[in-house]
């Protein structure tokens, strides 16, 4: 891309909470979804091998929530290392040129 073609700083700088928050709602929202699975087919398991009926509200609030926060959270730690690093070496990059 050149000079001409490249967008402004500030649109750049604009995008990048941007990028990173949507990330980190994406890999929370797919944590959310493996944890509830592995949290109803757990309950499941353990349902089958007391006897009982499972509770599959346990599944949402006690596996699946406090798993997609942390997970979430580490996802927001790291696209913000990342997405720092990428700036820093591009404008690194620019200054070279």
């Amino acid at each position: 891309m050149s000079r001409a073609e490249s967008p402004s700083l500030f649109l750049r700088t604009l995008l990048v909470p941007v990028r990173v928050l949507l990330v980190s709602f994406l890999l929370a929202l797919l944590s959310f979804a493996v944890f509830l699975f592995l949290g109803i087919v757990g309950l499941l398991i353990s349902a089958v091998l007391r006897g009982a009926h499972p509770n599959m509200t346990v599944a949402y609030r006690e596996i699946a929530f406090p798993g997609a926060l942390v997970l979430g959270g580490i996802a927001l730690l790291i696209a913000i290392v990342i997405e720092v690093r990428y700036q820093s070496r591009k404008r690194i990059e620019s200054r070279l040129m």
